[in-house]
């Protein structure tokens, strides 16, 4: 005994002393995502559709290497530049707020042209009246029209370097100076000694800069640009003139730009919700198990740590999912040290010596834990697969508390109890009990009820997904544009609405964020936020706002995001359904185990779409963790069905399953009401973004903890058959 402990001791001590190395320093293991601490995130699409077979061949990487030199050359700290895909470049820009500087800065494609200009007054007349004559193009340069030959006399392709500098003759004002090399230079001389007179008309992107006149040859092949530009303007046009232009033109498909408030606010109302949802499951556990519950909560503050170390150990990513997959975490790791707890209280009502009643109560709660935890992490382990961003953020976060858990519960609790018997430090165990004797509940007989009950809730949700359309779904599935700003004071809704009619944009859904009505969100079809910031400067002078949060899917992203979390949720409940049946050897439960986890995902996500709540990856993501928590409440159950089925040969399964739902009645409502505490706490002081997510989870564990009890089960019988009349 004394060397178990001690190996055991050892074990436990090395975690921690790993654990910290992996976590501390916290800001150096586990870097902030960009929706905690602001940023850009973008998937961009390299149109080739134009280019020759050859050209399409590197198009993507040049691109690549374009942006990344832009990107370095501007300044951000550790951005994020890779393909993905045949023909996507992914881009995350940690801490870049300003989005129209930045889409300016990578999207241009930066095609510079030296074109003459035709000094034909009849050629430009006919141009003007509409008569273009072949070869040339017709541009205007401040309210200037001008002819334009269509062939470039020289291209960007000899440029050399682009340099901002200010001219003195102007009061200052920034201008690009640049110098082309090798042949350029030749060229470039050419060109001004035989055009000494004419215009040079400086192009880029097909819009023209400046027209100088070239009043003397110039051998050193240097130019400039001018434009009223501002500073930073001027900056950025070097920028990505040193880098070269793009092989082709790039098409935003996925864009996510969050606001440093955002971020902040979303730190801190995580970080509160997840220190009182932790909080009141302490003050739970030590309410209703005593000393028990402090040896629990232990096991939940290592739980934590342990978690802490595996994002370290993975260089993780830390995002507000994240934090919610933490909050989660600490009330689901409650559910093992429930199972083991009431196991302990039963084989103490059973007359079993203190020291048995652990041992026992260890033993027989493993194999419930383990299935458990294993179906959760069936879910999680597709939400990885399929998610993307901050969805994966909470993947990793639940499956390492998930794995956490399981040690924690298993071997750090016993360990405690262990040495506490060695050294004969307790001498009983003191439970509470809210339910004071043993129920005889018949479940199996309300069946009914059960089955009217949830046709209803499918039946209301059904009609609200045919109502609402296309609008139920968020623009991650949809397509479109959302814009959230925090005003200095509220502004009226119907103000707003009529600001967005003014624009153009009858259709535009306006919401207004209840916790702070200062804060609206908009959400339209098309990329219309550089138009509303400019009217809302016009309209509400007076009244600043900051851009909260910015993002933009296309169509072509919204649908693959969408069969990305179908099949999310597919291959989970196959998933599940294979282990169920592997693990418990009896097909039957395992139907009955995915047909209740599909009731409660359908029925959350009509519930969510009557409450006027979109869904969107995030809720995808509650609807699976839903799946890995309703499973774990049902293995519970056919775990104890299963104990039952070896000792009681002659009780009939109807009655089995009625009293296994007995035996496992107080640790299913201690446990809901365990996990429920964390989520109330998350959807009241989580936030806005949390709040659809939280409102899903609060539904759906309440669901999930009926459909157990009135769903699974009796689809056990139904299928094999045993549900007759009057039984």
């Amino acid at each position: 005994m004394q060397k178990s402990l001690l190996y055991r001791g050892l074990l436990i001590l090395g975690v921690i002393l790993v654990t910290a190395l992996l976590a501390f320093p916290l800001n150096k293991r586990i870097s902030l995502g960009l929706d905690l601490q602001g940023g850009m995130y973008l998937i961009l699409k390299v149109d080739t559709s134009k280019l020759s077979d050859k050209a399409k061949e590197d198009a993507v990487e040049r691109a690549l290497e374009i942006i990344r030199n832009r990107i370095d050359q501007f300044g951000v700290r550790e951005p994020l530049i890779q393909i993905q895909g045949a023909d996507q470049i992914v881009v995350q820009l940690p801490g870049m707020t300003d989005r129209k500087r930045a889409l300016e800065l990578i999207g241009r494609t930066a095609l510079l042209e030296f074109k003459l200009v035709s000094n034909d007054t009849k050629a430009i007349s006919d141009a003007i009246a509409g008569n273009v004559p072949e070869g040339f193009e017709l541009k205007e340069l401040e309210g200037e029209k001008l002819l334009l030959s269509k062939t470039p006399a020289v291209t960007g392709e000899y440029l050399e370097t682009a340099d901002v500098k200010f001219d003195q003759s102007a009061f200052g004002q920034p201008i690009v100076s640049m110098k082309l090399k090798g042949d350029g230079i030749k060229k470039f001389a050419d060109l001004t000694k035989n055009n000494v007179g004419r215009r040079l008309a400086i192009v880029l992107d097909g819009n023209i800069y400046s027209a100088p006149r070239i009043d003397e040859p110039i051998p050193t092949g240097e130019a400039v640009i001018s434009g009223r530009f501002t500073p930073d303007e001027a900056k950025d046009l070097a920028i990505v003139l040193r880098s070269g232009s793009l092989p082709a033109p790039l098409i935003i498909e996925e864009e996510r730009t969050v606001g440093p408030l955002l971020g902040q606010d979303s730190i801190r109302k995580g970080l509160f919700a997840c220190l009182v949802g932790a909080a009141l499951v302490f003050l739970f556990m030590v309410f209703y198990y005593g000393a028990t519950g402090l040896i629990a909560d232990f096991a939940l503050l290592f739980n934590v740590f342990i978690i802490l170390g595996g994002l370290g150990l993975f260089h993780a990513t830390l995002t507000l999912p994240g934090i919610a997959g933490i909050i989660l975490t600490i009330g689901m790791a409650v559910d093992a040290n429930v199972l083991i707890n009431e196991r302990m209280r039963d084989e103490l009502a059973l007359g079993r010596p203190l020291r048995t009643a652990v041992a026992n109560g260890y033993d027989k709660a493993f194999s419930a834990i383990f299935d458990s935890n294993v179906t959760t992490l069936i879910a999680a382990f597709f939400l990885f697969q399929f998610g993307t961003g901050p969805i994966r953020g909470f993947a990793v976060t639940l499956t390492i508390g998930l794995v956490a858990s399981m040690f924690t519960a298993i071997v750090v609790t016993r360990l405690i109890f262990d040495f506490l018997l060695y050294k004969n430090a307790i001498k009983g165990l003191s439970f509470r009990s809210f339910i004071k004797k043993e129920t005889h509940f018949d479940f199996i007989k309300r069946r009914y009820w059960a089955y009217a009950l949830s046709g209803l809730i499918f039946v209301v949700g059904i009609v609200s997904f045919v109502k609402k359309g296309n609008t139920a779904y968020g623009v991650e599935f949809s397509g479109g544009q959302l814009q959230e700003y925090r005003f200095q004071t509220a502004v009226p809704i119907e103000q707003l609405r009529t600001a967005m009619k003014d624009m153009g944009l009858p259709d535009a859904n306006i919401q207004q964020v209840k916790e702070d009505p200062r804060q609206v969100i908009i959400r339209s079809g098309e990329d219309s936020a550089d138009a509303v910031q400019a009217e809302f400067k016009k309209i509400f002078g007076n009244n600043p706002f900051e851009v909260m949060r910015i993002e933009k899917i296309g169509p072509t992203v919204g649908r693959e995001l969408k069969k990305k979390a179908t099949l999310a949720i597919v291959y989970s409940l196959i998933g599940i359904l294979l282990y169920v049946a592997i693990r418990f050897k009896h097909f039957d439960f395992a139907v009955g185990g995915v047909f209740a986890l599909l009731h409660d995902v359908v029925l959350t996500a009509g519930f969510l779409v009557f409450m006027n709540r979109q869904i969107d990856l995030l809720i995808v993501t509650a609807l699976l963790t839903i799946a890995g928590y309703s499973i774990n409440d049902t293995i519970v159950i056919y775990d104890r069905v299963r104990e039952l089925m070896r000792t009681k040969f002659k009780v009939g399964l109807r009655d089995v399953i009625n009293l296994a739902l007995n035996q496992t009645l107080a640790r299913t409502i201690l446990t809901s009401l365990a996990t429920l505490l964390v989520v109330v706490s998350m959807y009241v002081l989580g936030g806005e973004i949390l709040n659809s997510f939280a409102l899903s989870l609060l539904f759906g564990f309440i669901i999930g903890c009926y459909s157990t009890i009135f769903i699974a089960s009796p689809i056990v019988l139904a299928c094999r058959g045993l549900m007759k009349p009057g039984r």
